[in-house]
């Protein structure tokens, strides 16, 4: 991304919204000083930039027994990066609430080891429709072409290329050219990390579960409900579903895309509604 964008986007809740919720995080922080409760689980929340990660935050975090940790918060992150290992450790220890919540966004390709570390551990990875993700990124971000270049060529300096599989690089190689757009470039970015889940085969890793965004936005009751249940919260209600307000599920294609790059997002999106629905913890 360009060193004047955010690798990950910003917060587009209103001002209001985010005072409301800014407070009741206060609130909560202080009733969690005087009454701490050792941490029972670690979770993980994962998935492609501008697919809807803080919407579910912010469901998460209406709950009483959660500490979160989004990554603009610098105990946690830099730059949007998760510290070393040692740091949120150590968060964790000191944690009050029962489950330790924090995005791993950039973390994609380390969600095993992660669980692996600190278990017990489970993962919510947000999938939201290539078409909106890739619409919403291009408002937020840029340099998507120059960042698929780079990582054709094979390079994995950083977050986005690291883990990559040859059979990734290959199909970036193999479907890059000088002048794609960049909407196209979202594309593939959406692709290549999105691809990390399959390629880590956490399709059969009862830690982890796949949340639709598309699904959370349109039945809140429902998907909260389910997503509470699978991680085992205490506390769901309808006003914890009524943090849900964003009805962004358009399904427009964005301009100038190659027929074979909406090809490969099809068919990865496809694999993601084809996985068996997890049935309650």
């Amino acid at each position: 991304m360009s060193a004047s964008k955010p690798a990950t986007g910003h917060d587009a809740r209103s001002l209001p919204v985010r005072i409301r919720h800014a407070l009741w995080r206060h609130a909560k922080a202080l009733r969690q000083r005087v009454r701490p409760r050792p941490v029972a689980q670690h979770v993980f929340v994962a998935g492609m930039q501008r697919s809807g990660t803080n919407l579910l935050m912010d469901v998460l975090d209406a709950s009483a027994d959660t500490q979160v940790f989004h990554e603009t918060d610098p105990r946690a992150f830099e730059r949007y990066e998760m510290r070393d290992l040692a740091v949120i450790r150590q968060l964790a220890q000191q944690c009050p609430a029962p489950l330790f919540v924090i995005k791993a966004l950039c973390e994609l390709d380390r969600i095993k080891p992660l669980m692996d570390t600190f278990s017990p551990a489970k993962t919510l990875w947000v999938v939201r429709d290539w078409r909106d993700s890739v619409n919403s990124a291009i408002k937020s971000f840029g340099n998507f072409v120059p960042q698929w270049k780079r990582l054709a060529h094979g390079d994995s300096s950083d977050w986005r290329g690291r883990g990559m599989s040859a059979a990734t690089r290959e199909l970036l190689a193999a479907l890059y050219h000088p002048d794609a757009s960049e909407t196209e470039g979202a594309a593939m970015m959406w692709f290549y990390r999105n691809a990390l889940f399959f390629e880590q085969q956490l399709a059969a890793d009862p830690r982890v579960r796949v949340v639709f965004y598309e699904d959370l936005v349109r039945h809140p009751l429902r998907e909260v409900a389910a997503v509470y249940d699978f991680l085992g919260l205490q506390g769901f209600n309808q006003q914890v579903a009524g943090r849900i307000h964003a009805r962004s599920v358009k399904h427009r294609s964005p301009p100038d895309i190659a027929p074979a790059v909406v090809a490969l997002c099809d068919e990865l999106l496809a694999r993601f509604r084809a996985l068996p629905r997890q049935a309650p913890a």
